[in-house]
């Protein structure tokens, strides 16, 4: 069981009548690109998914309703090139609380452009980790497992493996598929295939330490210990220096799926932080997620 599940920290409201499994996943189509008369069939294909990512018992870990991992999908539908074919992009969101708080971390915020998939209305989503049967429930298995790998990745040293393994399969079943976004050669190389080469890569290990240590030495510390907790997560920013440096591949994939989850959250960080602390981790913040160094500058103009 991960440490949350122990801790009981932290409390949602939701209906009595949800089966408690491990993720609690809001779903949100977007077919306004689609030109048509039958409308009711997105409604019909979220509810198939909202069903499908809730009521999936994705471990065998048993999860109260309270500690269910907080998340959402926003599918965009951009075409539909046959009667029940559809091309589009998916956007994947998680959180996480924070002992002892109210406050949530962006755990994930990966939008895949690469999102083909067939669904007929009416039809029963189903999904086997032995076999790719269809596109759909391959790909939402697939960042299922990501979300509760990431997760469980921040509770305990690496123990997010076994799910990062699990998506990981399904990327293996999908080779021979005709669908895009699960091989190496596809697009920019920010998509499946590359997401969990990079996770499960030993060059990325220490930014799979860096989830570990910057939420529970980190920020888990914070509301008791904010100079202790604060430094340490100056010290993760340090470790995901030494990586940039080292240059595991080109693109630095995995590093960058970091910063999209707390760019913000580190500027709110260190904005109150004392001079020396914020000159430190200012110089590696704008050195290693150069793209968002007008957004870090901004860690200098709070006054203490």
């Amino acid at each position: 069981m991960p440490l949350k599940r122990l801790l009981g920290i932290f409390f949602i409201v939701a209906p009595a009548f949800l089966t408690a499994q491990e993720l609690k996943c809001n779903v949100q189509i977007n077919s306004q690109k689609i030109q048509g008369t039958n409308r009711t069939v997105y409604q019909t294909l979220q509810t198939a998914i909202y069903e499908f990512m809730n009521n999936t018992s994705w471990t065998n870990h048993v999860y109260n309703i309270d500690e269910r991992i907080e998340c959402n999908i926003v599918i965009n539908l951009n075409e539909q090139i046959g009667s029940d074919e559809y091309k589009g992009t998916i956007q994947v969101q998680a959180r996480r609380p924070v002992f002892n708080t109210s406050y949530n971390t962006t755990m994930l915020n990966f939008l895949d452009n690469y999102f083909d998939f067939r669904y007929l209305e009416f039809n029963k989503l189903e999904f086997t980790e032995t076999t790719h049967l269809n596109n759909l429930t391959s790909v939402l298995a697939f960042y299922a497992y990501i979300i509760l790998g990431i997760d469980y990745d921040s509770y305990s040293y690496m123990g997010g493996t076994e799910y990062f393994q699990k998506a990981e399969k399904i990327l293996n079943n999908a080779q021979n598929a005709p669908e895009s976004g699960w091989k190496a050669y596809e697009g920019n190389r920010k998509n499946r295939y590359w997401m969990i080469e990079n996770i499960l890569d030993e060059k990325y290990r220490p930014i799979r330490e860096v989830y570990y240590r910057y939420h529970r030495l980190g920020l888990d510390l914070m509301n008791e210990k904010l100079i202790e907790g604060r430094a340490e997560i100056v010290e993760c920013m340090a470790s995901i220096q030494k990586v940039f440096r080292d240059k595991p591949d080109p693109y630095l994939f995995y590093m960058q799926l970091f910063f999209d989850a707390k760019n913000d959250e580190l500027v709110n960080l260190f904005s109150e932080s004392y001079p020396a602390e914020k000159t430190r981790v200012l110089n590696i913040l704008t050195e290693i997620d150069n793209a968002n160094a007008s957004k870090y500058k901004t860690i200098m103009e709070q006054k203490n």
